[in-house]
């Protein structure tokens, strides 16, 4: 099997990029990028640690993540299943990429900075949601922001409602688990369940 092994190979093959793909690229949140930031309700979060990489979902009504200033944007931590993966990143090394998605839309935004944790009373309370404040709150020093163009959104038709796959074509929760486990853990009982559990734990 060839590989490419060098930026020279690379470039070779793929060229350099046009003007546009490169001006999109800034240092601080613009006009147009904030727009883009307050409309997502999901954002995927790239981190690094000494175990390896993680890429963690999040996601909250639209506009959850905060835009402190044109370079900091902040997002809350709330509650999921206590691994903390990216968090546990996060202490370790600053370095953090994010991918806001925006449902309707083929355009991306993408943001990699730098992120430490606060747990600073007031910060967490102001981040409250049906009285529930976050554990804590990743702030992000923003080093470059750029949109991603459509293509991958076309391509996949993400958006198009005829493409959504049915429920019961896909393995559930419980039924890993249970496979997982030999039947230890999980099951059609896990399944039914978490709906409520999940209603009870959103914030």
């Amino acid at each position: 099997m060839s590989t490419i092994s060098s930026i020279e190979d690379l470039e070779a093959i793929y060229g350099t990029p046009v003007e546009t793909s490169l001006v999109k690229e800034v240092d601080r949140i613009t006009p147009h990028y904030r727009t883009m930031i307050e409309a997502s309700p999901f954002v995927a979060l790239a981190t690094s640690g000494p175990e390896g990489l993680d890429c963690s979902p999040r996601g909250d009504m639209a506009g959850f993540v905060r835009i402190h200033d044109d370079r900091t944007v902040m997002i809350p931590d709330r509650k999921g299943n206590n691994r903390v993966d990216s968090l546990r990143n996060i202490v370790r090394d600053p370095r953090v990429a994010l991918l806001f998605l925006l449902p309707g839309s083929g355009n991306t935004l993408r943001i990699n900075g730098r992120a430490h944790l606060s747990v600073a009373p007031d910060l967490l309370e102001s981040f409250a949601v049906k009285e529930q404040a976050p554990r804590s709150v990743i702030v992000i020093e923003v080093d470059a922001v750029y949109f991603q163009c459509a293509r991958a959104i076309v391509r996949s038709e993400l958006w198009n409602p005829d493409r959504h796959i049915p429920a019961d074509a896909l393995p559930t929760a419980g039924q890993i688990i249970a496979d997982l486990t030999e039947n230890r853990l999980g099951g059609e009982d896990y399944d039914l369940a978490w709906p409520e559990r999940a209603k009870a734990s959103l914030w």
